[in-house]
């Protein structure tokens, strides 16, 4: 019986479709795509054994072994977790690394139990090569415009009231400064290119003349943009948002104190303050060298004085002092200078209102 298949692999993107990926979780954690979820046809030690046995008694000998190890209530348990996540998602589509024997057993044995999946030709490989080649041709249907400012000038605030726009920090998961690290980590290159692909590529397709992304460099965290659309963003125009230093203050204290403070403590940490201001330290760390040795005492000093006081009242004010002094002392210079070497690039600046009427005309 031939079992269906989808090589369809733009729609795929479009629809955002739910995907069953049926690799070992080794293969899964080095880097899967946007909805997908790991039901694995053989867990990680069944796969190594497979290989082995691949390596030294040839094809239909390992293929007899993981029918034997995926055999009786193991193959039972797994065909059931597949038909389950069917029902809920009737239209997702079945994957393994080559699209061949693993993806072609579960959906054998998925159609035995009187369900139905359409499997993914060529499977992950397949569909990753279309998504980064996609990826690179979709750069050429929009003009990028960078939005950039100083530090705690709400980007990536603005950035969300936009449809047009791509928040890299957000597929990165981190906020692209040294206090950018989140709790939970990042995600593997691999995973981070197939999200942004895939945001590109409905961007792209959404009639729009222009994108909007965040002004981050070639790196987001310890993750790295694709080539051929980090030399895009670092020719594009640049759009400057202009905010107080004390609207700066303000924001950056919601999102780095009051914010964080609240994940940290929903993360279930035993002492999720301590937690909290133990990171912010290590922050300060990081930019030490940059810092100066006397700066990054005394930035420490006034975060630990803040932290303690609020240990003692509760009062979370004294936060916003810190955070003025790195603004002024740290990001402000930095800013000037990497922004110096790139005015010919500016092709507007103004207060938030100003920046969003503006680019509102280059949707």
């Amino acid at each position: 019986m031939d079992l269906p298949l989808c090589d369809n692999y733009l729609s795929i993107v479009l629809e955002r479709r739910p995907l069953i990926d049926v690799r070992a979780p080794m293969e899964f954690a080095k880097g899967a795509f946007p909805g997908a979820v790991n039901l694995p046809l053989m867990s990680d030690r069944e796969r190594h054994l497979v290989g082995i046995t691949y390596k030294e008694e040839g094809n239909e000998a390992a293929v007899a072994l993981g029918h034997e190890l995926v055999s009786g209530e193991v193959k039972e348990d797994r065909v059931r977790m597949w038909c389950d996540f069917l029902k809920k998602h009737s239209e997702a589509l079945l994957y393994c690394f080559r699209g061949g024997q693993r993806s072609q057993i579960a959906q054998r044995w998925i159609y035995e139990a009187g369900c139905e999946v359409v499997r993914i030709e060529g499977g992950y490989k397949a569909f990753r090569r279309f998504l980064i080649d996609e990826s690179d041709r979709s750069v050429e249907r929009f003009e990028p415009i960078v939005l950039g400012g100083r530090t705690g000038s709400g980007k990536t605030l603005l950035l969300h009231t936009l449809d047009n726009s791509v928040d890299l920090e957000h597929l990165a998961n981190h906020r692209g400064s040294s206090f950018g690290r989140k709790i939970s980590p990042q995600p593997t290159q691999i995973a981070f290119e197939n999200a942004l692909a895939y945001e590109l590529i409905e961007k792209s397709r959404g009639h729009y003349r222009h994108l909007i992304f965040e002004d981050e460099g070639k790196n987001v965290g310890r993750l790295y943009l694709p080539d051929r659309l980090s030399g895009s963003l670092a020719e594009a125009p640049l759009v400057i948002l202009e905010t107080p230093l004390e609207e700066r203050v303000e924001i950056t204290f919601e999102e780095y104190v009051l914010q964080a403070q609240n994940l940290y403590a929903e993360a279930g940490f035993d002492n999720p303050m301590e937690k909290w201001f133990e990171d912010m330290l290590l922050a300060v760390d990081r930019i030490r060298r940059r810092l100066g040795g006397e700066r990054h005492m005394r930035v420490r000093q006034m975060i630990a004085k803040a932290y303690g006081t609020q240990q003692k009242s509760g009062e979370t004010e004294s936060h916003k002092i810190w955070i003025a002094y790195l603004l002024k002392e740290y990001y402000d210079p930095m800013y000037d200078y990497q922004i110096e070497k790139r005015f010919d690039r500016i092709m507007f600046r103004g207060n938030e209102e100003a920046v969003k009427a503006f680019l509102a005309d280059r949707r």
